[in-house]
Protein backbone atom coordinates (compact mmCIF):
# COMPACT_ATOMS: atom_id res chain seq x y z
CA UNK A 1 0.00 0.00 0.00
CA UNK A 2 1.36 3.62 -0.69
CA UNK A 3 1.91 5.87 1.60
CA UNK A 4 -0.09 9.33 1.18
CA UNK A 5 2.02 12.42 0.14
CA UNK A 6 0.40 13.96 3.17
CA UNK A 7 1.14 10.75 5.62
CA UNK A 8 4.28 10.91 4.30
CA UNK A 9 5.30 14.78 4.92
CA UNK A 10 3.84 14.22 8.44
CA UNK A 11 6.22 11.53 9.29
CA UNK A 12 9.29 13.95 7.74
CA UNK A 13 8.45 16.39 9.55
CA UNK A 14 8.20 14.49 12.94
CA UNK A 15 11.21 13.07 12.50
CA UNK A 16 13.15 16.14 11.80
CA UNK A 17 11.63 17.86 14.61
CA UNK A 18 12.91 14.64 17.38
CA UNK A 19 16.28 14.89 16.09
CA UNK A 20 16.04 18.78 15.81
CA UNK A 21 14.68 19.58 19.13
CA UNK A 22 15.80 16.21 21.31
CA UNK A 23 18.70 16.82 23.64
CA UNK A 24 22.09 14.94 23.10
CA UNK A 25 22.69 11.85 24.59
CA UNK A 26 26.00 10.49 26.33
CA UNK A 27 28.53 7.52 25.67
CA UNK A 28 26.35 5.15 28.08
CA UNK A 29 23.05 5.72 26.37
CA UNK A 30 24.73 5.04 22.77
CA UNK A 31 25.58 1.81 24.51
CA UNK A 32 23.22 0.76 26.39
CA UNK A 33 20.75 1.26 22.91
CA UNK A 34 23.15 -0.97 21.01
CA UNK A 35 23.34 -3.39 23.02
CA UNK A 36 19.53 -3.65 23.08
CA UNK A 37 19.49 -3.69 19.27
CA UNK A 38 22.22 -6.53 19.26
CA UNK A 39 20.18 -8.60 21.64
CA UNK A 40 17.17 -8.17 19.54
CA UNK A 41 17.95 -7.60 16.03
CA UNK A 42 20.71 -9.61 15.65
CA UNK A 43 19.47 -13.07 16.94
CA UNK A 44 16.94 -12.48 14.32
CA UNK A 45 19.49 -12.31 11.34
CA UNK A 46 21.67 -14.95 12.74
CA UNK A 47 19.32 -17.57 12.74
CA UNK A 48 17.33 -16.92 9.85
CA UNK A 49 20.81 -17.08 8.21
CA UNK A 50 22.01 -20.52 9.96
CA UNK A 51 18.46 -22.13 8.47
CA UNK A 52 19.30 -20.52 5.21
CA UNK A 53 22.91 -21.86 5.27
CA UNK A 54 21.67 -25.09 6.54
CA UNK A 55 19.02 -25.69 3.60
CA UNK A 56 22.06 -24.82 0.85
CA UNK A 57 24.40 -27.54 2.46
CA UNK A 58 21.79 -30.11 3.37
CA UNK A 59 21.76 -31.19 -0.31
CA UNK A 60 25.85 -31.59 0.71
CA UNK A 61 25.07 -34.42 2.91
CA UNK A 62 22.17 -36.04 1.74
CA UNK A 63 24.00 -36.70 -1.37
CA UNK A 64 26.35 -38.68 1.18
CA UNK A 65 23.35 -40.72 2.62
CA UNK A 66 21.48 -41.90 -0.58
CA UNK A 67 19.76 -39.37 -1.84
CA UNK A 68 22.00 -40.10 -5.26
CA UNK A 69 20.90 -43.46 -4.97
CA UNK A 70 17.28 -43.07 -4.12
CA UNK A 71 16.48 -40.93 -7.24
CA UNK A 72 18.88 -42.24 -9.81
CA UNK A 73 20.66 -39.18 -10.24
CA UNK A 74 23.99 -39.00 -12.57
CA UNK A 75 26.46 -36.89 -12.22
CA UNK A 76 24.95 -34.09 -14.12
CA UNK A 77 21.93 -34.50 -12.82
CA UNK A 78 23.46 -33.75 -8.98
CA UNK A 79 25.30 -30.24 -10.33
CA UNK A 80 21.97 -29.16 -11.54
CA UNK A 81 20.15 -29.79 -8.38
CA UNK A 82 22.75 -27.39 -6.68
CA UNK A 83 22.70 -24.90 -9.81
CA UNK A 84 18.57 -25.00 -9.67
CA UNK A 85 18.21 -23.48 -6.38
CA UNK A 86 20.51 -20.30 -7.82
CA UNK A 87 18.19 -20.58 -11.10
CA UNK A 88 15.36 -19.99 -8.38
CA UNK A 89 16.87 -17.38 -6.40
CA UNK A 90 17.85 -15.36 -9.77
CA UNK A 91 14.88 -15.51 -11.22
CA UNK A 92 13.24 -13.93 -7.57
CA UNK A 93 15.61 -10.88 -7.10
CA UNK A 94 13.72 -9.08 -10.54
CA UNK A 95 10.55 -8.83 -8.90
CA UNK A 96 12.31 -8.87 -5.20
CA UNK A 97 14.52 -5.74 -6.11
CA UNK A 98 10.51 -3.43 -6.44
CA UNK A 99 9.00 -5.13 -3.33
CA UNK A 100 12.10 -4.75 -0.55
CA UNK A 101 11.49 -0.99 -2.07
CA UNK A 102 7.85 -0.87 -1.89
CA UNK A 103 6.46 -2.64 0.86
CA UNK A 104 7.69 -2.83 5.10
CA UNK A 105 10.80 -4.92 4.40
CA UNK A 106 11.02 -7.23 7.55
CA UNK A 107 7.06 -8.44 7.27
CA UNK A 108 7.71 -9.55 3.56
CA UNK A 109 11.12 -11.56 4.31
CA UNK A 110 9.13 -13.12 7.04
CA UNK A 111 6.55 -13.97 4.68
CA UNK A 112 9.33 -15.51 2.60
CA UNK A 113 10.77 -17.45 5.52
CA UNK A 114 7.82 -19.14 5.85
CA UNK A 115 7.46 -20.00 2.52
CA UNK A 116 10.95 -21.55 2.14
CA UNK A 117 10.31 -23.58 5.50
CA UNK A 118 7.08 -25.29 3.60
CA UNK A 119 8.86 -25.98 0.54
CA UNK A 120 11.97 -26.92 2.40
CA UNK A 121 10.17 -29.66 4.08
CA UNK A 122 8.95 -30.73 0.26
CA UNK A 123 11.77 -31.74 -0.38
CA UNK A 124 11.39 -34.95 1.57
CA UNK A 125 8.57 -36.01 -0.85
CA UNK A 126 9.75 -36.22 -4.80
CA UNK A 127 10.65 -39.99 -5.76
CA UNK A 128 12.31 -38.58 -9.37
CA UNK A 129 15.18 -36.64 -10.40
CA UNK A 130 12.44 -34.17 -11.77
CA UNK A 131 10.31 -33.69 -8.85
CA UNK A 132 13.76 -32.88 -6.74
CA UNK A 133 14.70 -30.10 -9.09
CA UNK A 134 10.99 -28.89 -9.44
CA UNK A 135 11.18 -28.37 -5.47
CA UNK A 136 14.63 -27.17 -5.18
CA UNK A 137 13.84 -24.18 -7.94
CA UNK A 138 10.92 -23.38 -5.53
CA UNK A 139 12.95 -23.20 -2.39
CA UNK A 140 15.45 -21.01 -4.07
CA UNK A 141 13.12 -18.73 -5.29
CA UNK A 142 11.55 -18.39 -1.77
CA UNK A 143 15.20 -17.53 -0.37
CA UNK A 144 15.70 -14.98 -2.86
CA UNK A 145 14.81 -11.85 -0.57
CA UNK A 146 16.83 -12.76 2.88
CA UNK A 147 20.67 -11.76 2.07
CA UNK A 148 19.92 -8.82 0.29
CA UNK A 149 17.64 -7.96 3.03
CA UNK A 150 19.79 -8.77 5.27
CA UNK A 151 22.33 -5.83 4.01
CA UNK A 152 19.85 -3.18 3.77
CA UNK A 153 18.55 -4.19 7.55
CA UNK A 154 22.35 -4.14 9.09
CA UNK A 155 22.31 -0.72 7.17
CA UNK A 156 19.35 0.55 8.78
CA UNK A 157 20.44 -0.61 12.69
CA UNK A 158 23.86 -0.09 12.75
CA UNK A 159 26.50 2.60 11.87
CA UNK A 160 28.69 2.55 9.12
CA UNK A 161 31.60 1.47 11.68
CA UNK A 162 29.73 -0.82 13.33
CA UNK A 163 28.68 -2.59 9.93
CA UNK A 164 31.58 -5.16 9.97
CA UNK A 165 31.58 -6.79 12.97
CA UNK A 166 27.71 -6.99 12.91
CA UNK A 167 27.91 -8.51 9.17
CA UNK A 168 30.53 -10.34 9.87
CA UNK A 169 28.18 -12.11 12.75
CA UNK A 170 25.08 -13.45 10.79
CA UNK A 171 27.64 -14.29 7.79
CA UNK A 172 29.63 -16.67 10.06
CA UNK A 173 26.07 -19.06 10.41
CA UNK A 174 27.06 -20.17 7.10
CA UNK A 175 30.48 -21.78 8.97
CA UNK A 176 28.04 -22.62 12.01
CA UNK A 177 25.53 -24.49 9.92
CA UNK A 178 28.35 -26.26 8.54
CA UNK A 179 29.11 -27.65 11.67
CA UNK A 180 25.56 -28.56 13.16
CA UNK A 181 24.50 -29.51 9.89
CA UNK A 182 26.96 -32.31 10.02
CA UNK A 183 26.45 -33.56 13.27
CA UNK A 184 23.00 -33.66 12.97
CA UNK A 185 23.12 -35.65 10.03
CA UNK A 186 25.36 -37.77 12.02
CA UNK A 187 23.12 -38.06 14.31
CA UNK A 188 19.58 -39.02 11.72
CA UNK A 189 22.74 -41.63 10.67
CA UNK A 190 23.61 -43.33 13.53
CA UNK A 191 19.44 -43.93 14.09
CA UNK A 192 18.81 -47.17 12.54
CA UNK A 193 14.86 -47.54 13.25
CA UNK A 194 13.97 -44.48 10.30
CA UNK A 195 10.71 -45.37 8.68
CA UNK A 196 12.14 -42.70 5.71
CA UNK A 197 15.39 -42.02 4.62
CA UNK A 198 17.66 -40.10 6.53
CA UNK A 199 17.86 -37.71 4.09
CA UNK A 200 14.39 -36.86 4.08
CA UNK A 201 13.88 -37.10 7.66
CA UNK A 202 16.60 -34.16 7.46
CA UNK A 203 14.74 -31.63 4.94
CA UNK A 204 12.06 -32.06 7.18
CA UNK A 205 14.04 -30.98 10.56
CA UNK A 206 15.31 -27.76 8.53
CA UNK A 207 11.87 -27.15 7.12
CA UNK A 208 10.11 -27.13 10.33
CA UNK A 209 12.73 -25.08 12.21
CA UNK A 210 12.53 -22.00 9.23
CA UNK A 211 8.23 -22.39 9.50
CA UNK A 212 8.60 -21.19 13.08
CA UNK A 213 11.94 -19.17 12.16
CA UNK A 214 9.89 -17.51 9.91
CA UNK A 215 6.51 -16.81 12.03
CA UNK A 216 8.92 -15.12 15.20
CA UNK A 217 10.40 -12.74 12.24
CA UNK A 218 6.93 -11.79 11.19
CA UNK A 219 5.77 -10.88 14.39
CA UNK A 220 8.39 -9.27 16.01
CA UNK A 221 11.00 -7.99 13.80
CA UNK A 222 10.73 -4.33 13.45
CA UNK A 223 10.90 -2.92 10.32
CA UNK A 224 12.73 0.11 11.57
CA UNK A 225 13.52 2.83 14.53
CA UNK A 226 10.21 4.05 14.50
CA UNK A 227 8.39 0.34 15.16
CA UNK A 228 11.19 -0.85 17.46
CA UNK A 229 9.31 -2.49 20.08
CA UNK A 230 11.90 -2.90 22.30
CA UNK A 231 13.15 0.88 22.59
CA UNK A 232 11.64 3.31 24.82
CA UNK A 233 10.95 6.69 23.51
CA UNK A 234 13.88 8.36 24.96
CA UNK A 235 15.79 5.38 22.86
CA UNK A 236 14.16 5.91 19.55
CA UNK A 237 15.41 9.25 19.93
CA UNK A 238 19.17 8.47 20.31
CA UNK A 239 18.43 5.72 17.78
CA UNK A 240 17.28 8.49 15.54
CA UNK A 241 20.43 11.04 16.20
CA UNK A 242 23.07 8.75 15.98
CA UNK A 243 21.62 7.36 12.74
CA UNK A 244 21.48 10.70 11.33
CA UNK A 245 25.23 10.79 11.53
CA UNK A 246 25.61 8.86 9.19
CA UNK A 247 22.75 10.24 7.04
CA UNK A 248 20.66 6.67 7.41
CA UNK A 249 16.96 7.12 7.87
CA UNK A 250 15.71 3.37 8.27
CA UNK A 251 12.98 1.30 5.84
CA UNK A 252 11.33 3.92 3.26
CA UNK A 253 8.47 2.67 0.81
CA UNK A 254 8.85 3.86 -2.30
CA UNK A 255 11.11 3.66 -5.54
CA UNK A 256 13.13 5.75 -7.46
CA UNK A 257 13.41 5.94 -10.79
CA UNK A 258 16.41 8.72 -10.63
CA UNK A 259 18.17 6.31 -8.21
CA UNK A 260 17.85 3.81 -10.57
CA UNK A 261 19.32 5.63 -13.38
CA UNK A 262 21.96 6.62 -10.95
CA UNK A 263 23.13 3.21 -9.95
CA UNK A 264 22.86 1.43 -13.35
CA UNK A 265 25.59 4.71 -14.11
CA UNK A 266 27.90 3.91 -11.09
CA UNK A 267 30.85 1.33 -11.87
CA UNK A 268 31.00 1.04 -7.96
CA UNK A 269 27.61 -0.85 -8.35
CA UNK A 270 29.01 -2.80 -10.95
CA UNK A 271 31.68 -4.00 -9.11
CA UNK A 272 29.46 -4.87 -6.62
CA UNK A 273 27.92 -7.34 -8.82
CA UNK A 274 30.97 -8.84 -9.98
CA UNK A 275 32.09 -9.12 -5.67
CA UNK A 276 28.75 -11.60 -6.25
CA UNK A 277 29.70 -13.23 -9.09
CA UNK A 278 33.21 -14.11 -8.62
CA UNK A 279 33.27 -14.43 -4.93
CA UNK A 280 30.79 -17.76 -5.31
CA UNK A 281 32.13 -19.07 -8.73
CA UNK A 282 33.93 -21.27 -5.71
CA UNK A 283 30.73 -22.25 -3.27
CA UNK A 284 30.68 -25.76 -5.31
CA UNK A 285 33.93 -26.79 -3.24
CA UNK A 286 31.28 -26.71 -0.09
CA UNK A 287 28.11 -28.56 -1.86
CA UNK A 288 30.68 -31.31 -3.20
CA UNK A 289 33.52 -31.29 -0.56
CA UNK A 290 31.78 -34.03 1.10
CA UNK A 291 31.63 -36.16 -1.75
CA UNK A 292 35.39 -35.33 -2.07
CA UNK A 293 36.36 -36.70 1.33
CA UNK A 294 33.84 -39.89 1.01
CA UNK A 295 35.46 -40.41 -2.42
CA UNK A 296 38.96 -40.87 -0.42
CA UNK A 297 37.52 -44.21 1.20
CA UNK A 298 35.53 -43.11 4.04
CA UNK A 299 32.30 -44.12 5.52
CA UNK A 300 28.87 -41.66 5.55
CA UNK A 301 29.38 -41.40 9.13
CA UNK A 302 33.39 -40.28 9.20
CA UNK A 303 32.56 -38.35 6.45
CA UNK A 304 30.25 -36.07 8.18
CA UNK A 305 32.51 -35.85 10.78
CA UNK A 306 35.67 -34.61 8.59
CA UNK A 307 33.48 -32.17 7.34
CA UNK A 308 32.52 -30.20 9.97
CA UNK A 309 36.02 -28.84 11.09
CA UNK A 310 35.76 -27.01 7.47
CA UNK A 311 32.98 -24.74 8.99
CA UNK A 312 34.85 -23.65 11.86
CA UNK A 313 37.52 -23.43 9.81
CA UNK A 314 35.86 -20.72 7.97
CA UNK A 315 34.50 -19.02 10.82
CA UNK A 316 37.97 -18.75 12.46
CA UNK A 317 38.98 -17.12 9.27
CA UNK A 318 36.05 -14.91 9.09
CA UNK A 319 36.90 -13.44 12.70
CA UNK A 320 40.55 -13.27 12.15
CA UNK A 321 39.54 -10.97 9.06
CA UNK A 322 37.45 -9.12 11.69
CA UNK A 323 39.82 -8.51 13.82
CA UNK A 324 41.72 -7.23 10.95
CA UNK A 325 39.23 -4.90 9.86
CA UNK A 326 38.97 -3.71 13.60
CA UNK A 327 42.91 -3.04 13.41
CA UNK A 328 42.64 -1.39 10.27
CA UNK A 329 39.19 0.37 10.10
CA UNK A 330 39.41 2.07 6.95
CA UNK A 331 41.22 -0.44 4.83
CA UNK A 332 38.61 -2.75 4.49
CA UNK A 333 39.77 -3.76 1.12
CA UNK A 334 43.25 -4.74 2.06
CA UNK A 335 41.65 -6.75 4.30
CA UNK A 336 39.17 -8.62 1.70
CA UNK A 337 42.66 -9.20 -0.56
CA UNK A 338 44.23 -10.66 2.43
CA UNK A 339 41.40 -13.32 2.92
CA UNK A 340 41.39 -13.86 -0.69
CA UNK A 341 44.93 -15.89 -0.32
CA UNK A 342 44.40 -18.59 2.37
CA UNK A 343 41.43 -20.34 0.21
CA UNK A 344 43.54 -19.80 -3.20
CA UNK A 345 46.16 -21.50 -1.51
CA UNK A 346 44.01 -24.62 -0.86
CA UNK A 347 42.56 -24.76 -4.22
CA UNK A 348 46.01 -24.74 -5.43
CA UNK A 349 46.56 -27.74 -3.08
CA UNK A 350 43.23 -29.51 -3.97
CA UNK A 351 44.64 -29.18 -7.37
CA UNK A 352 47.83 -30.74 -7.02
CA UNK A 353 48.26 -33.13 -3.95
CA UNK A 354 47.53 -36.16 -4.93
CA UNK A 355 43.87 -38.33 -4.10
CA UNK A 356 46.38 -40.83 -1.61
CA UNK A 357 47.09 -37.55 0.53
CA UNK A 358 44.48 -38.32 3.10
CA UNK A 359 43.90 -36.02 5.61
CA UNK A 360 46.14 -33.41 3.51
CA UNK A 361 43.39 -34.01 0.83
CA UNK A 362 40.72 -33.02 3.86
CA UNK A 363 42.46 -29.88 5.11
CA UNK A 364 42.71 -28.20 1.82
CA UNK A 365 38.82 -29.16 1.56
CA UNK A 366 38.71 -27.10 4.81
CA UNK A 367 41.05 -24.30 3.32
CA UNK A 368 39.46 -24.42 -0.03
CA UNK A 369 36.19 -23.64 1.45
CA UNK A 370 37.01 -20.46 3.44
CA UNK A 371 34.98 -18.24 1.34
CA UNK A 372 32.76 -16.68 3.37
CA UNK A 373 35.53 -14.56 4.90
CA UNK A 374 36.16 -12.50 2.14
CA UNK A 375 32.84 -12.12 1.45
CA UNK A 376 31.51 -10.68 4.69
CA UNK A 377 33.75 -7.69 4.46
CA UNK A 378 32.70 -7.49 0.76
CA UNK A 379 29.21 -7.34 2.34
CA UNK A 380 29.90 -4.56 4.88
CA UNK A 381 31.28 -2.51 2.41
CA UNK A 382 28.19 -2.58 0.61
CA UNK A 383 26.37 -1.82 3.45
CA UNK A 384 28.46 1.33 4.20
CA UNK A 385 29.38 2.15 0.74
CA UNK A 386 25.28 2.76 -0.90
CA UNK A 387 22.58 5.65 0.36
CA UNK A 388 19.73 5.39 -1.02
CA UNK A 389 16.54 3.50 -0.28
CA UNK A 390 15.94 2.30 -4.30
CA UNK A 391 20.09 2.23 -5.07
CA UNK A 392 20.44 0.53 -1.82
CA UNK A 393 18.14 -2.38 -2.32
CA UNK A 394 19.10 -2.58 -6.20
CA UNK A 395 23.06 -2.62 -5.39
CA UNK A 396 22.65 -5.50 -2.56
CA UNK A 397 20.55 -7.26 -5.09
CA UNK A 398 22.65 -7.32 -8.19
CA UNK A 399 25.37 -8.51 -5.78
CA UNK A 400 23.14 -11.78 -5.57
CA UNK A 401 22.54 -11.52 -8.87
CA UNK A 402 26.07 -12.06 -9.23
CA UNK A 403 26.16 -14.51 -6.12
CA UNK A 404 23.25 -16.39 -8.18
CA UNK A 405 24.60 -16.52 -11.62
CA UNK A 406 28.06 -18.15 -10.03
CA UNK A 407 26.57 -20.67 -7.69
CA UNK A 408 24.44 -21.55 -10.79
CA UNK A 409 26.97 -21.93 -13.39
CA UNK A 410 30.31 -23.32 -11.47
CA UNK A 411 28.72 -26.37 -9.98
CA UNK A 412 28.44 -27.60 -14.01
CA UNK A 413 32.09 -27.49 -13.91
CA UNK A 414 32.24 -29.93 -10.93
CA UNK A 415 30.76 -32.97 -12.94
CA UNK A 416 34.22 -35.29 -13.17
CA UNK A 417 34.71 -37.41 -9.80
CA UNK A 418 36.47 -37.47 -7.93
CA UNK A 419 38.86 -34.62 -8.58
CA UNK A 420 36.52 -32.55 -10.17
CA UNK A 421 39.58 -31.01 -11.94
CA UNK A 422 37.65 -28.00 -14.06
CA UNK A 423 35.96 -27.06 -11.54
CA UNK A 424 39.14 -26.34 -9.20
CA UNK A 425 40.98 -24.53 -11.87
CA UNK A 426 38.01 -22.54 -12.22
CA UNK A 427 38.13 -21.46 -8.63
CA UNK A 428 41.92 -20.56 -8.87
CA UNK A 429 41.24 -17.57 -11.86
CA UNK A 430 37.97 -16.18 -10.09
CA UNK A 431 39.49 -15.85 -7.33
CA UNK A 432 42.19 -14.05 -9.07
CA UNK A 433 39.86 -12.14 -10.51
CA UNK A 434 38.18 -10.94 -7.10
CA UNK A 435 41.45 -10.05 -6.34
CA UNK A 436 41.79 -7.57 -9.23
CA UNK A 437 38.61 -6.73 -8.77
CA UNK A 438 38.70 -5.42 -5.30
CA UNK A 439 41.84 -3.22 -5.75
CA UNK A 440 39.50 -1.33 -8.54
CA UNK A 441 37.17 -0.69 -6.23
CA UNK A 442 39.66 0.41 -3.77
CA UNK A 443 41.01 2.65 -6.70
CA UNK A 444 37.51 4.52 -7.33
CA UNK A 445 36.29 5.03 -3.62
CA UNK A 446 39.41 6.76 -3.22
CA UNK A 447 39.36 8.96 -6.15
CA UNK A 448 35.79 9.91 -5.26
CA UNK A 449 36.40 10.64 -1.33
CA UNK A 450 39.82 13.01 -3.09
CA UNK A 451 37.09 14.63 -5.29
CA UNK A 452 35.09 15.40 -2.41
CA UNK A 453 37.99 16.18 -0.11
CA UNK A 454 38.71 19.44 -2.82
CA UNK A 455 35.67 20.19 -3.20
CA UNK A 456 34.65 20.50 0.74
CA UNK A 457 38.28 22.94 1.30
CA UNK A 458 36.96 25.14 -0.99
CA UNK A 459 35.10 28.53 -0.48
CA UNK A 460 31.65 27.66 1.88
CA UNK A 461 29.00 29.01 4.16
CA UNK A 462 30.15 28.00 7.66
CA UNK A 463 26.20 26.26 9.91
CA UNK A 464 25.90 27.23 13.62
CA UNK A 465 25.49 24.25 15.77
CA UNK A 466 21.79 24.63 15.51
CA UNK A 467 21.50 24.77 11.55
CA UNK A 468 24.05 21.85 11.40
CA UNK A 469 21.81 19.51 13.79
CA UNK A 470 18.76 20.71 11.34
CA UNK A 471 20.64 19.91 8.68
CA UNK A 472 21.31 16.26 9.52
CA UNK A 473 17.65 15.73 10.36
CA UNK A 474 16.97 16.85 6.87
CA UNK A 475 19.79 14.64 5.57
CA UNK A 476 18.02 11.94 7.25
CA UNK A 477 14.91 12.03 5.32
CA UNK A 478 15.33 13.35 1.99
CA UNK A 479 16.45 9.61 1.32
CA UNK A 480 19.86 11.16 -0.37
CA UNK A 481 22.03 8.72 -2.79
CA UNK A 482 26.00 8.33 -1.84
CA UNK A 483 26.48 10.37 -4.81
CA UNK A 484 24.11 13.48 -3.92
CA UNK A 485 24.92 13.81 -0.35
CA UNK A 486 28.35 15.78 -1.04
CA UNK A 487 29.26 15.07 2.90
CA UNK A 488 29.29 11.38 2.48
CA UNK A 489 32.70 9.60 2.33
CA UNK A 490 33.36 6.16 1.13
CA UNK A 491 34.79 3.41 3.20
CA UNK A 492 38.05 1.81 2.05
Amino acid sequence: MDISKDQHEASVDDVEEMVALAPAYTAEEEKAVVRKIDMIILPFLCFVFFLQYLDKQSLSYAAVFGLIDDLNLTNTQYSWCSSIFYVGQLVSEYPFIYLMSRLPLTKFVGATVIIWGAMCMCLAAPKTYSGFAAVRFLLGFSEGAVSPAFVTITSIWYRQKEHTTRTALWISMNGMAQVIGCLLMYGIGKNTALSIAPWRVLFLICGAMTLAAGVCFLVLMPSGPQDAWFLNAREKQILWQRMAQDHEGGDKTSFSIPQLKETLADPKAWLVFWFGVLVTMQSPVLTFASLVIQSIGYSQLDTMLYTAPSGAVQMALLWIGVALATLLPRQRTLVALILIIPPLIGTVFLLKLDQSAGWGMIAMSWLSSCITASMSILLSLSASNVKGNTKRAIVNTMFFIGYCAGCIGSPQLWTNRPRYTEGVITSIVTWCLLFVAVIVYRFLCMRDNRQREAKASGPGVDMGEGDNKLGESHLLTADLTDKSDESFRYAL
